[in-house]
C-alpha cells in the first residue's frame, strides 16, 4: 500500500507561516491568578455546574456534569475556590456558562495518577475512563470522544490520528509528534484495541520531515502501525479528507467516516485518551500555539482550560505593534477575538495576532464566474451559486446545490479574485436551514 505522496482532490497550497513557532519547543505556560473555565467546551448538551460559589476544588475536580448521552464533564485546572459562575464569552463568539475559580497556587490534585497495561484494561473501562477525563476531540470539533469509540466498537478496520495540521502558523500537533510521541501511540493502540481496527495510520504533511522520520522509527516494531506521508495541502486536515488521502475511501454526504469502515481524531486528543486510560488523569489542559508577527516571542505553551487569552500574549512578551487581528484557531477556521479575558478550552490549538489584515485591503468587486471557487473546494461544490442565493436570501434553493455538505474550510473565499466573503454565506445559509428546520419541529 503507497503511504507516500498522498492527497485528494482540490483544496490550496497556503503560505505556511511555521517558522515561527515550530522549533519551540513545548513549554509549561505560567499559573494565572483567575481560570475562566466554560461548561460548553464540546458538541452536544453544556453540562451543569456541580459546583457553587464559595466551594473548595482541586485540580481534576468535577465542576460540570450532566445525565445525557452526548457530552463531556468538566474538570478545574487547578486548586482554588470557586468565586463566581456566570455567563461569559468563549473563543467562538457563542456565550457559556461559566466557572470562575481563584487560583491558591498549590495544585493539588483530586485524583491519583495510577500507571495501568493497556492489556489488563477492557473495552468497557476504556471507554469509561475516557468518559470520565472528560477527552473531546482537540483538533477543534469536540466531539466527546467516549461517545466515539462507543460508536465505533465494531466496523472499524483502519483508524487515522491525525497529525497533518494544514492551517497555517499552527505548530502545536507538530511538536506533540516530535515530544511526546509514546503517548500518542499508547493512544492509538488503546483506539485500536476498543474499534479491533487491523491497521493503524498517523497521517502528516511533507512539510513536517522531521515528525515523519521520528515517528517512522517510533513505529518501526509494528507491524500494523505506519505513518502516512501526506502532500502539504489545506484542508488535509479535515478527517474525510483523510480518509480519501490515506485510505482512497470517499465518505458520502450527510455520513461519517464510519460508513467507510474507518475512524479518525486528532494526535492531541490520542495523548490525552492514553492519559486519561493509562494514567487517570483529567483532560484539563492542552498545548497551544501562540504565533503570528504581533507576537513578540511566539511558543508552544500547555496551557489550563479557563487561562485568559490575554494572559497568554503577556506570557508571550506581549504585541509586536499595533495588532490588527486576534485570532482563536488558525486563520482559515478560527475566529476573531474582542475581548482578552476569553479563555483557552480543550479545543484550543492556537492564538494568532498579526498585524497586518490582508483582507482589509481589497474591495470587493461582482463575481467574474472563474470558478476559481468550485476549483478549490475539497468537497466539490459550486460556492458561487450557493452565495449568490444566500445573498438574496434564497436560502431554499442553496440545498440543491448540497449547501449542507460545505465544511466551511474558508478555501473558496481565499481563492476568490473578487474578494467575495463566500464562506460567510454559504454558512449563513446552512445556519438559516438549520433554523428553520428546528422551527419546523
Amino acid at each position: 500500500m503507497k503511504l507516500k505522496n498522498l492527497t485528494f482532490k482540490g483544496g490550496l497550497h497556503l503560505p505556511e507561516f511555521k517558522e515561527l513557532s515550530e522549533h519551540c519547543k513545548i513549554e509549561a505556560a505560567l499559573p494565572v491568578e483567575e481560570l475562566i473555565i466554560p461548561l460548553s467546551q464540546h458538541v452536544g448538551a453544556p453540562c451543569e455546574p456541580t459546583v457553587k460559589v464559595g466551594d473548595e476544588v482541586k485540580v481534576g475536580t468535577v465542576i460540570g456534569d450532566l445525565d445525557v448521552s452526548l457530552y463531556a464533564p468538566v474538570h478545574s485546572s487547578v486548586s482554588g475556590t470557586v468565586t463566581k459562575i456566570e455567563d461569559r464569552f468563549t473563543l467562538d463568539g457563542s456565550v457559556s456558562k461559566c466557572v470562575i475559580i481563584k487560583n491558591d497556587f498549590k495544585d493539588e490534585l483530586a485524583y491519583e495518577i495510577v500507571n495501568k497495561n493497556l492489556e489488563d484494561i477492557s473495552v468497557e473501562e476504556i471507554i469509561e475512563s475516557v468518559k470520565k477525563a472528560g477527552v473531546v476531540g482537540m483538533g477543534g470539533a469536540a466531539f466527546p470522544a467516549h461517545n466515539k469509540l462507543a460508536g465505533a466498537t465494531t466496523g472499524v478496520d483502519s483508524v487515522i490520528l491525525n497529525g497533518a495540521e494544514c492551517e497555517p502558523y499552527l505548530t502545536c500537533d507538530h511538536r506533540m509528534m516530535l515530544e511526546w510521541s509514546q503517548k500518542i501511540i499508547d493512544g492509538l493502540r488503546i483506539i485500536m484495541k476498543v474499534t479491533n481496527a487491523k491497521h493503524g495510520y498517523i497521517g502528516i504533511e511533507d512539510n513536517k520531515k522531521d515528525a515523519i522520520e521520528h515517528l517512522t522509527k517510533e513505529l518501526s516494531s509494528y507491524e500494523n502501525l505506519h505513518v502516512a506521508e501526506l502532500k502539504t495541502k489545506f484542508p488535509q486536515g479535515d478527517s474525510y479528507r483523510m480518509v480519501d488521502s490515506i485510505l482512497n475511501r470517499k465518505v458520502p454526504m450527510g455520513g461519517r467516516t464510519g460508513n467507510v469502515n474507518a475512524l479518525v481524531t486528532n494526535v492531541g486528543t490520542a495523548a490525552a485518551i492514553a492519559d486519561a486510560v493509562l494514567r487517570g488523569i483529567p483532560s484539563y489542559e492542552r498545548v497551544v500555539t501562540v504565533t503570528g508577527d504581533g507576537i513578540k516571542n511566539p511558543h508552544n505553551y500547555i496551557v489550563r482550560v479557563g487561562t485568559p487569552i490575554g494572559k497568554l500574549i503577556e506570557m508571550a512578551g506581549g504585541f509586536n505593534g499595533s495588532p490588527k487581528a486576534i485570532i482563536g484557531g488558525g486563520p482559515m477556521t478560527g475566529f476573531s477575538q474582542f475581548d482578552m479575558s476569553t479563555p483557552i478550552q480543550k479545543n484550543s490549538s492556537g492564538l494568532l495576532v498579526i498585524k497586518e489584515d490582508p483582507s482589509a485591503i481589497y474591495e470587493m468587486t461582482p463575481c467574474i464566474r472563474c470558478a476559481k471557487c468550485v476549483e478549490a473546494c475539497p468537497v466539490h461544490l459550486m460556492p458561487l451559486n450557493i452565495a449568490r442565493l444566500a445573498s438574496v436570501e434564497n436560502f431554499e434553493e442553496t440545498e440543491k446545490y448540497r449547501v449542507s455538505a460545505c465544511i466551511a474550510c474558508g478555501s473558496c473565499s481565499y481563492i476568490c479574485p473578487a474578494h467575495r466573503p463566500l464562506t460567510e454565506l454559504v454558512t449563513a445559509a446552512k445556519r438559516e436551514l438549520k433554523a428553520r428546520s428546528r422551527k419546523a419541529r
